[in-house]
């Protein structure tokens, strides 16, 4: 399995359909999520859960995560039975999350015997899981990331403008990052013909601190790495600040009349790692 060191790129993808699957494995995305809750009726959960093992029994072509049924439900534990161990699994998604004790409980559940436990991501959805983001963010050392699922948030705070969920995408950026982990991808744009909208959409994430985004058509992937990959003149800035920095430590000025410290050369270094995640 190959991997990109910072992945910008996450496809949703119905566990019910196999032959859907196999497009979004070769759609150029980072990681493709394969969802065994919303996007699958409760008629073809078992069937979804039986093609989605099979599918993780060899390593697909790039990483595969599977966003299992709600934890609170009779589906859940069966979900994790029949895939936590499997040898294609690199994340399980796991929705609805609004305590740190349920990031325990599945991370003690997936932990096999030799130690092994497949990395944890969690989807904060509800109020409650935005007041507690930093708790869950810093649970357990299985979490790998938190993000927003922003339609059931939406839905649960009453917001009717896209502004109103900014000081919950804020919140859960800082708790992100104050729990060592990285930066949060955005949620998934549900228009997938306005690409625009999508565009504008990714430059407001990308300001409040988000790094990359779910998608749920393969058409939105170029957008948002687009989106999210630095500008030719934020690289060149980069590379001034970090060729200046290694010439001379410490607090400077450059001849432009622009000031640097640690704080911007680490930032430039970041956004050079960034720029050559694909190179």
């Amino acid at each position: 399995m190959t991997a990109r060191t910072t992945p910008l790129t996450w496809l949703y993808v119905p566990g019910d359909r196999p032959h859907v699957v196999a497009k979004a494995l070769v759609a150029g995305a980072d990681v493709v999520v394969v969802d065994l809750e919303d996007a699958v009726a409760p008629d073809r959960k078992d069937y979804a859960r039986a093609a989605t093992a099979e599918l993780l029994t060899d390593s697909p072509p790039v990483p595969v995560h599977v966003r299992v049924n709600a934890l609170d439900g009779p589906l859940a534990p069966r979900d994790l039975e029949a895939i936590a161990m499997l040898p294609g699994l690199s994340g399980l998604r796991l929705p609805k999350v609004t305590s740190p004790s349920q990031i325990i409980r599945i991370a003690h559940r997936t932990t096999s015997l030799t130690g092994d436990a497949p990395a944890l991501y969690a989807l904060l959805e509800t109020a409650l899981a935005v007041e507690q983001a930093h708790a869950i963010a810093s649970a357990h050392p299985s979490l790998r990331g938190i993000s927003l699922g922003e339609a059931d948030l939406r839905a649960d705070l009453g917001v009717r403008e896209d502004a109103g969920l900014d000081w919950s995408r804020s919140r859960v950026v800082v708790a992100a990052r104050a729990a060592g982990l990285p930066p949060p991808p955005q949620s998934v744009h549900p228009d997938i013909r306005d690409l625009e909208a999508l565009a504008a959409s990714c430059t407001h994430g990308r300001a409040l601190g988000f790094l990359g985004r779910a998608a749920i058509h393969p058409r939105q992937l170029p957008i948002i790495e687009r989106a999210y990959l630095p500008t030719t003149h934020e690289i060149e800035e980069a590379e001034t600040i970090v060729k200046a920095a290694t010439r001379d430590q410490g607090a400077q000025a450059l001849p432009d009349g622009r000031f640097i410290d640690a704080a911007v050369v680490a930032t430039a270094r970041r956004t050079l790692s960034l720029a050559n995640r694909c190179r």
